[in-house]
């Protein structure tokens, strides 16, 4: 695939960004005129438009207007998006979005089509150990540890999502409920150790619970709030999700993940699919995955100089963000969370 910089033409509208997310929309489209417009019909025909994620785009749009949608990377943060932390990464995906498995994205398309060469594989392999060693994930939140059971034979952890995400709706054809997948993650494994992890935009009050979320304990055998990611997935043995980037995460540090539903890195041979992608077809290493979804698929932005960075510097900002970061959220911002829940809505 062609870097996106060649591919982005000189103007770029963007349409249904809020107040707060503008600036971030000119840092990383940077070098393109920006027109924010309020309506479709205002985006000229043969024009480029930028929407957030999966919106849905007016049908009356002008002739030949391409568009292109933005949305988090995966080492978004120190913090969550839905408390209006800046992020590090974004996606710019010109054919649709990672989560949507009902059509081909950029990094489907990378994963099926690219070439990847040793030199990159090489650069991947030495930024997956990187990942793994320095315990960063997508939002680097959690401040307490948690602790393997003694004499457990087999530990599942079940990540948890937000069910209004459209992940959920573009990505999980079969089961679409947390309840509904801790049942199926039991009825498969009786005898295994279920440990359920509810979303952190849930636990923060900023996203409502599941349906049902609340009688997790009658299937899980231990509940987890507020434990980070990375301390937690070296001490299971497997990861069971419907789409949760945490199956990724899960892979880097090479556990066995089952996949309910569709996500962007399950029908590549590296994930037990329980309802598969069928245009999906080529079987990949790790570290190729790990090249197409960390490398070249993401924009990375320093927070020093606002200027596009590669992965790696993103990492070394990331590892300084958090190590300077209070371990336990400050008043002021639990004070806003009121707000944010509002805000979030505008988002």
């Amino acid at each position: 695939m062609e870097d996106i910089a060649t591919v982005l033409p000189d103007r770029i509208y963007a349409l249904g960004f809020s107040a707060w997310k503008r600036p971030i929309v000119r840092r990383f489209l940077q070098g393109r005129e920006l027109r924010f417009v309020r309506r479709a019909q205002s985006v000229p025909a043969g024009a480029t438009l930028a929407v957030w994620g999966s919106k849905a785009v007016c049908p009356s749009l002008r002739p030949n207007i391409k568009v292109i949608r933005l949305e988090d990377g995966f080492l978004r943060s120190v913090g969550l998006g839905a408390d209006l932390v800046q992020p590090l990464s974004w996606v710019v995906d010109t054919r649709g979005v990672y989560y949507d498995a009902t059509r081909e994205s950029d990094v489907e398309y990378l994963l099926q089509k690219a070439s990847f060469d040793a030199a990159l594989l090489e650069r991947a392999a030495v930024l997956r150990k990187r990942l793994v060693e320095s315990g960063i994930t997508k939002y680097n939140v959690g401040s307490q540890r948690w602790q393997r059971p003694a004499r457990t034979c087999r530990v599942i952890l079940v990540p948890g999502q937000v069910e209004s995400d459209a992940s959920i709706a573009l990505g999980a054809p079969g089961i679409r409920t947390n309840m509904d997948l801790l049942r199926a993650v039991r009825q498969s494994n009786p005898d295994a150790y279920i440990v359920y992890k509810p979303h952190p935009d849930v636990v923060a009050g900023l996203r409502a619970r599941g349906n049902g979320e609340h009688d997790a304990t009658a299937l899980a055998d231990e509940i987890v709030v507020d434990s980070a990611m990375a301390d937690m997935l070296p001490q299971v043995d497997e990861v069971h999700v419907l789409t949760s980037l945490a199956g990724f995460e899960a892979l880097l540090r090479h556990k066995a993940v089952t996949a309910y539903g569709q996500p962007f890195y399950a029908g590549w041979g590296l994930t037990k699919d329980v309802v598969p992608v069928t245009r999906r077809t080529r079987r990949l290493a790790l570290d190729d995955l790990v090249a197409a979804v960390l490398i070249l698929y993401p924009r990375y932005i320093s927070r020093v100089s606002g200027q596009l960075i590669t992965v790696e510097s993103a990492l070394d900002e990331l590892s300084a963000w958090r190590d300077a970061a209070p371990v336990r959220m400050t008043l002021r911002r639990r004070l806003m969370r009121p707000v944010l829940r509002w805000a979030a809505r505008f988002r």
